[in-house]
């Protein structure tokens, strides 16, 4: 039996401690080694945690460790190139939290090191390991709906969490990275392209968008629209509409069983859709990879046509 990859964890983030890390726990190839966090606190807690795993008040430390084989980063979006730049050239493959970086440009940069220093390196977009896109892709590609014509995406969810760092504009915060980021990699997945142009609507708030609309146009005549935000109630959904039909896409980004519903001249269908164990299908995936010697599910391309779309809208911020 091959033997588990060995991950560190730079950072002690609500993602790593509530979904990363129990995924790494159940991937039979994979095996939770070391973790890092300069909270003192969190530290302790790590502790009591993980007693069997080797725990760094640095991330320099961690990254200097000769058994880390892959390390995930989940600290703040500012935070992500720089770190993952040192941890790849440091011989470690990476998986990084979304966005990878926040610009196109710099996660070229990062994609150029990774090749430099023969190692992975993928972004962390937990939500295309699951039945739920699997199914959208097999009507999309079964031509059922037509020629695309619209697709609308959505995340949006209530921020009640004082000075989390997803509200502060020096760490990469904004709803657009946070969560906006998802309807632009999934209407990036659908169209296969890139837009044309763009123009937003937002509201903002200490220097970060809390609510921010945009639509784009592509070459080929598909109009999609996305919507993030920080400031109204939960709603996770898409649409993608084309000459002969349209699918609904509920809960989009969630591993839950449930369906999506085909709408043709032929009738109404759902198709049934299994619960998937996102995170640890992404983790199991990313360690496969290491161990096969080939590439992970979410390549650099479609990183880096996700990363020129939000460069688009977040000049339309700035403008």
């Amino acid at each position: 039996m091959t033997t588990p990859v060995k991950w560190g964890i730079l950072g002690y983030a609500r993602i790593a401690k509530g979904s990363v890390i129990p995924a790494i726990l159940k991937a039979d190839n994979s095996s939770l080694y070391a973790i890092a966090t300069e909270n003192t606190e969190k530290l302790e807690e790590c502790k009591t945690a993980y007693p069997d795993t080797k725990l760094y008040s640095s991330y320099g430390d961690l990254l200097q460790d000769p058994e880390v084989q892959a390390v995930y980063i989940p600290l703040p979006n500012s935070m992500h190139k720089d770190w993952a730049i040192q941890a790849m050239r440091a011989g470690k493959h990476v998986l990084c939290e979304k966005p990878m970086a926040l610009t196109a440009a710099d996660c070229a940069e990062m994609i150029a090191v990774a090749a430099e220093s023969r190692v992975l390196l993928m972004e962390a977009f937990m939500y295309r390991y699951t039945d739920r896109i699997r199914k959208v892709q097999d009507v999309l590609a079964s031509g059922e709906i037509g020629e695309l014509r619209f697709i609308n995406s959505s995340f949006r969810f209530l921020l009640n969490r004082p000075n989390t760092i997803k509200i502060q504009p020096e760490l990469g915060g904004g709803s657009l990275y946070d969560v906006g980021c998802y309807p632009i990699s999934f209407v990036s997945l659908v169209t296969q392209d890139l837009p044309v142009s763009c123009s937003s609507e937002y509201i903002e708030e200490n220097g970060v968008d809390m609510i921010f609309s945009a639509v784009l146009k592509y070459p080929n005549g598909v109009i999609a629209s996305i919507h993030s935000g920080f400031n109204a109630y939960h709603h996770m959904r898409s649409e993608i509409i084309g000459t002969a039909g349209r699918i609904e896409v509920p809960d989009t980004f969630a591993g839950d069983a449930g369906a999506i519903t085909v709408v043709t001249e032929s009738g109404t269908r759902q198709v049934e859709v299994e619960e998937s164990d996102r995170y640890t299908l992404e983790v199991a995936d990313f360690a496969d990879a290491i161990l096969a010697d080939r590439q992970p599910l979410v390549s650099h391309e479609e990183t880096l046509r996700c990363m020129s779309v939000m460069d688009m809208l977040q000049q339309t911020l700035r403008s």
